[in-house]
């Protein structure tokens, strides 16, 4: 009996509603290393999908906006715990995608990871610092709190696969939102398997969908969606940017325009990203004063 065996080669499949589908149109396309050699055929999503995506990514909202922040931190966290479990992968995965050495990615992977546990300990306490309670003059309270501003399609950084698709997910969700990931064109396998640890990591279907393929053919039919509240243009040129923005003019979006120049994302996030996709809602109540005397139940 020979020793001789074939290797196994991964299927990697977009995550659609908590699943993993296949493209619609049945089209992939090859995915090398930085030197050309071949990785992967990954699913080339078409607009069908897209379409497909937002309708999960709204089908989740309700539950996931409504959920507790605190629980949403647990769930966030969980991502964590499971991806240090996966940590070879995503090293491999990340050296291959983006050329770096096993150490250097190795650090990426670790920094992503990290990235997950801050944005875990934010979702209960970004309230405290966006909202508030305002001065108004009146026997009134007058108090301001965020709240999620809907779905969210986020195009993921091209130059970082990983760390940078980390950092751009991980804030919309956190506040409640619910996204549609266009993964890095060149570089999306680990995006495609950040979906499988999503799927085992309480993450409700639907909250996180990911699609790989063109990203202008993608990006352009979320733009125009009616039912997508707001768009993360981290990913995209200025020609293409500019296009997109005037595609979600057309039911007032939310814009979060790509930088000038490339992001650093392994400096520190801050809170920008986690107030970029949040609305604020004022509420008006009285304290109950009764009379001129001033006094009051």
């Amino acid at each position: 009996m020979s020793d001789a065996r074939l290797s196994v080669f991964k299927t990697y499949k977009l995550y659609v509603g908590g699943k993993f589908p296949r493209s619609e149109s049945g089209r992939v396309y090859e995915v090398t290393d930085s030197k050309g050699n071949w990785l992967a055929n990954a699913p080339q999503s078409s607009r069908k999908d897209a379409r497909d995506a937002v309708v999960a990514a709204r089908k989740a909202f309700g539950g996931w906006s409504n959920a507790a922040a605190y629980l949403r931190g647990q769930i966030l966290y969980r991502v964590a715990e499971m991806l240090e479990g996966r940590r070879e992968q995503f090293v491999r995965e990340v050296a291959e995608a983006e050329g770096l050495s096993k150490s250097k990615a190795a650090a990426v992977v670790d920094a992503a990871i990290d990235r997950w546990v801050w944005y875990a300990g934010w979702t209960d306490k970004i309230a405290q610092i966006a909202g508030g309670a305002n001065p108004v003059a009146g026997p009134f309270f007058n108090l301001s709190t965020p709240e999620p501003t809907g779905v969210v399609a986020v195009v993921a950084p091209q130059e970082s696969s990983f760390l940078g698709l980390v950092s751009v997910l991980a804030p919309v969700i956190a506040t409640g939102n619910t996204a549609v990931v266009i993964a890095a064109e060149q570089a999306p396998l680990p995006a495609l398997s950040l979906g499988e640890v999503l799927a085992t990591s309480d993450v409700p279907g639907g909250v996180v969908n990911i699609l790989s393929g063109r990203t202008a053919e993608l990006a352009a039919p979320l733009a125009a969606h009616q039912d997508v509240n707001a768009l993360d243009l981290t990913g995209t040129s200025a020609d293409l940017a500019k296009d997109l923005e005037i595609a979600a003019a057309d039911n007032l979006k939310r814009v979060l325009r790509p930088q000038a120049v490339d992001t650093d994302f392994t400096a520190s996030p801050g809170t920008e990203r986690l107030t970029a996709f949040l609305e604020t809602k004022t509420v008006w109540h009285p304290t109950g004063s009764l009379g001129a005397s001033g006094s009051s139940y």
